[in-house]
């Protein structure tokens, strides 16, 4: 068993963060808490280990610097994933294409690696 609120508490530090930072907890589709109600609501335990997931897919925690962390799950597997925030790359590469040559499937790093110019 997995404790939420322990679970969140250790995936804000690991990402650097603390709840100070914190401007957002809740889904893109509107429902959020404070900080100070999710203590509440998420000092409980779930079984993070395949199954079925247990706790929403949809929460989200967003940082000041943009940064996010979101649930992440695999056959009913869950953690908190940390997406950091964008930042502009210092090296500028062209986009000559964003569909791969035939055959190919890819990013656009890929797709550049192997398409003939």
């Amino acid at each position: 068993m997995t404790n939420l609120l322990r679970e969140t508490v250790e995936a804000v530090e690991s990402s650097k963060h603390t709840p100070e930072d914190i401007v957002y907890i809740g889904s893109r589709d509107g429902y959020s808490c404070t900080w100070e109600e999710f203590v509440s609501l998420a000092d409980v335990e779930y079984d993070s280990g395949f199954g079925g997931q247990e706790v929403a897919s949809d929460l989200e925690v967003i940082f000041s610097d943009g940064g996010t962390l979101h649930r992440g799950e695999y056959d009913g597997s869950e953690w908190w994933g940390y997406t950091p925030p964008f930042m502009r790359p210092a090296e500028h590469k062209p986009i000559r294409h964003l569909v791969p040559p035939a055959g190919y499937w890819g990013t656009l790093a890929e797709i550049h690696e192997n398409a003939d110019d």
